[in-house]
């Protein structure tokens, strides 16, 4: 009788153990999930990752033995996110916790009015720091990215640098004669022609040779366009 009874008491006690581990689980252990998940996602990006979750966003969710955060299809790891968490035991269920993760780094503004078609010299850009998810896409960070670049458009003083306002500075103007350095196994040629088109440094050229045929390839620093054989 008092072994039956004991036995009771310890299945009694096992119980409420198990209950009060999934209730700490479901309470603390979605959040700390949710944080890891999303450092781990951020991992890479360029910057200082700050994670901002409210203190008790996964307070009132059931509890949870193993959570699972996951990110719904297409979404990004930074800025203002909807992390979901799937759960299987207890009791299956999902749901969802927003969340916001800055990247705190350095970007490039311009340090002064930038006229459209100005190349841009070293006087023409300053470093910030802020967060790159507060940021238009694009934004520079690296400022050997501006390089032999010039403003497509009028750029207001300390405005974001942003990719799509930039260019390459045009080395080929249209009917200009060029050279065109041709790559073979053993071999390197020259080849003269005009160019169909102005282009920058970087990008694809056509060139037509003197005989009539028309190559392409890509434009050097020092003017010449290169073609791999």
């Amino acid at each position: 009788m008092a072994t039956n009874l004991l036995r009771s008491k310890l299945r009694a006690g096992a119980a409420l153990l198990l209950a009060l581990g999934a209730a700490h689980a479901g309470a603390a252990g979605p959040q700390g999930a949710i944080e890891r998940f999303l450092r781990q996602a951020a991992e890479g990006l360029p910057g200082r990752v700050q994670i901002q979750l409210a203190a008790r966003a996964t307070a009132d969710w059931p509890a949870c033995a193993e959570p699972q955060p996951f990110l719904p299809a297409g979404a990004r790891a930074w800025g203002r996110v909807s992390v979901g968490v799937r759960c299987a035991a207890p009791v299956p269920w999902t749901r969802y916790a927003s969340a916001y993760v800055a990247v705190m780094a350095p970007y490039q503004v311009a340090a002064r009015s930038i006229a459209p078609g100005e190349l841009l010299g070293e006087d023409a850009a300053a470093t910030r720091e802020g967060d790159l998810a507060a940021l238009p896409a694009g934004v520079v960070s690296d400022p050997a990215e501006l390089a032999g670049k010039v403003a497509v458009n009028r750029i207001a003083a300390g405005a974001p640098l942003r990719r799509e306002l930039l260019r390459g500075a045009l080395v080929i103007r249209q009917n200009q004669d060029v050279r065109v350095v041709v790559h073979g196994p053993g071999f390197v040629a020259g080849i003269e022609g005009k160019a169909l088109s102005d282009a920058a440094v970087g990008a694809t050229v056509q060139v037509r040779a003197r005989n009539g045929k028309v190559l392409s390839g890509v434009v050097r620093e020092d003017g010449a366009v290169e073609r791999a054989h």
